[in-house]
């Protein structure tokens, strides 16, 4: 199944790379159908680093629906101002382990008027619960939408030399811009 977002977001490109490198954003976007634990010592990180980080899903931040491998990659090779995010985990155990594959995409870069064009692209299988499963899945994925529309005027960046500098992170480039404030 495939299933599509493009949309306009209220905030820079910065501000919107910073947000979707934050744990603390996804955990905002999924509320209130979804919250992540992190599984791994030390909790969530601030920032997604690449490779594989072990979460359990929570259904209404409240009970248990599986535990899940959250696996970050920042694929090359993308047109001039384009920066991706791209998480191929999936689900291990519970209900969202039918999904077998699991490729998700999230895409930005600049709009004319300063603001940030998103694409948000899935690619998932649950094999013959795939019938069952695209609607729901669709339907969370538009409340994804409507949250990252409603939260992005609230995103920041601090350039280099600021707040970013002072918490370790690189500066410069699309390190620089992998945090949130709202």
């Amino acid at each position: 199944m495939r299933v599509l977002l493009k949309l306009t977001l209220d905030c820079t490109p910065d501000a919107a790379w910073r947000a979707l490198r934050s744990p603390a954003v996804l955990r905002e976007v999924v509320a209130p159908w979804l919250d992540l634990a992190s599984l791994e010592p030390g909790g969530l990180p601030t920032v997604w680093p690449e490779g594989g980080h072990h979460v359990r899903a929570l259904a209404f931040r409240r009970f248990p629906a599986g535990e899940e491998l959250v696996e970050i990659s920042f694929p090359g090779g993308l047109p001039t101002g384009v920066r991706m995010l791209r998480d191929s985990g999936g689900a291990l155990t519970g209900p969202l382990a039918r999904f077998g594959r699991w490729d998700h995409r999230m895409a930005i870069s600049a709009l004319p008027d300063g603001r940030t064009l998103y694409r948000d692209r899935l690619l998932a299988s649950a094999g013959a619960w795939d019938p069952v499963a695209w609607y729901p899945t669709w339907a969370f994925w538009q409340w994804r939408g409507h949250r990252l529309r409603r939260l992005a005027p609230g995103w920041s960046f601090d350039p280099p030399g600021t707040a970013d500098a002072a918490s370790g992170e690189p500066a410069g480039g699309d390190a620089a811009a992998s945090g949130v404030r709202a």
